[in-house]
């Protein structure tokens, strides 16, 4: 397999991180790219790096970008106090696609849930991604809910 590095994202990654975010959208978005240095998502950014609880992580191969995804560690009160990883986010480079850098980079992030103590890792994937919703199964995880979102 590759030997992917996982760094904290920069300010300087967020032209790449929201670039990616909106290549790889199936939604309309807001976002945009050439505005990824500017205040919103600077703040954005910093208020993850400053949360011990969350993670924004850059994967390289040999100094270039593959690929991100985001980490949040949730405590609950089920299941006898048990964590829980979010893993969000998660995209691939075009050229590094179809390659095995997905899976490592998600076997990474569910390995790095574990050593911070979670029992279980959840995700969310948008229902017209058929193709991820093959490549989490693959990966072991199972579609076990549906989800809903209200946007204030």
């Amino acid at each position: 397999m590759s030997s992917l590095t996982y760094r904290p994202a920069a300010p300087s990654d967020l032209p790449f991180i929201i670039g990616l975010s909106v290549e790889s959208s199936i939604v309309p978005t807001i976002d945009d790219p050439e505005e990824a240095a500017g205040p919103d998502y600077m703040a954005a950014l910093a208020a993850i790096n400053a949360d011990p609880n969350q993670e924004m992580l850059v994967a390289e191969i040999g100094g270039e970008r593959v690929g991100c995804f985001q980490l949040t560690y949730i405590p609950g009160l089920m299941r006898r106090g048990m964590w829980r990883g979010l893993i969000e986010m998660v995209n691939v480079a075009p050229a590094y696609r179809n390659r095995g850098f997905g899976g490592e980079m998600m076997n990474w992030a569910v390995e790095r849930c574990r050593a911070r103590g979670c029992g279980m890792v959840q995700l969310t994937s948008n229902k017209k991604r058929l193709d991820a919703h093959r490549f989490y199964r693959r990966l072991g995880f199972e579609q076990s809910h549906e989800g809903f979102k209200l946007m204030l």
